[in-house]
């Protein structure tokens, strides 16, 4: 089983410090699982959220750097760990959005034509787009059998008009599977709100729940 962890903290500058050493995955007694991957079956996902959120379909060239509030064009830093932000990009995606009183939570599976693992030296790194900008750090990825999985938790900073700050935090999972597809979930909260928030395992819980899913029906 490879196990990745990426984790966007606080935000920070980066100056000319070393790059962090590349991260090493677990090692693992068995190859990636294979079977075919049914990418509209993250729909049956949406059961598992919590009560009280309104669900609706994923923008086209749905990604989590979109999700963190990057515009297009965006560019990371290093360049190389952009492949985090948009593990499907140039591949069809399916999934879907959900908003309730704890944020939001977005569910995509890309492929196929993705990678099959994550990049290393990617501990830390910096993601900017228009007004807004993420930092990044590692964190620990749920385990799942036999495939690569990478975790992200993002604070990102967008400088509105007037020279104000807004600040939202995310947590991102995602998992490298069969035949070139990558499932990932997202959950996006407000640090400011008064209402309790979605918590860092819910996102990894939906995407264990999703890749069971996705891959029913090859199993």
């Amino acid at each position: 089983m490879r196990a990745y962890a990426i984790c966007l903290g606080a935000v920070l500058a980066v100056t000319g410090c070393e790059a962090p050493p590349p991260l090493r995955p677990a090692p693992s007694s068995a190859g990636q699982a294979s079977g075919v991957v049914n990418p509209a079956a993250v729909a049956r996902v949406r059961s598992e959220l919590p009560p009280g959120y309104e669900v609706g379909d994923l923008a086209d060239h749905a990604a989590p750097a979109s999700f963190w509030g990057l515009k297009p064009n965006w560019t990371a830093d290093p360049a190389w760990c952009g492949v985090l932000a948009d593990p499907g990009a140039g591949a069809p995606v399916r999934g879907w959005s959900a908003s309730g009183p704890g944020g939001i939570v977005y569910a995509l599976v890309a492929g196929p034509g993705v990678s099959g693992a994550p990049p290393d030296g990617c501990a830390a790194w910096m993601l900017t787009g228009g007004r807004t900008s993420a930092a990044v750090n590692a964190v620990e990825p749920p385990v799942i059998a036999d495939t690569p999985t990478v975790a992200m938790s993002t604070v990102a900073t967008t400088v509105v008009e007037g020279g104000t700050e807004t600040r939202s935090h995310a947590d991102t999972v995602s998992a490298y599977l069969d035949s070139g597809y990558v499932a990932s979930v997202t959950v996006v909260t407000d640090p400011g709100s008064a209402l309790p928030v979605l918590g860092p395992d819910v996102a990894a819980r939906l995407l264990t729940q999703t890749v069971s899913s996705v891959r029913g029906a090859g199993r």
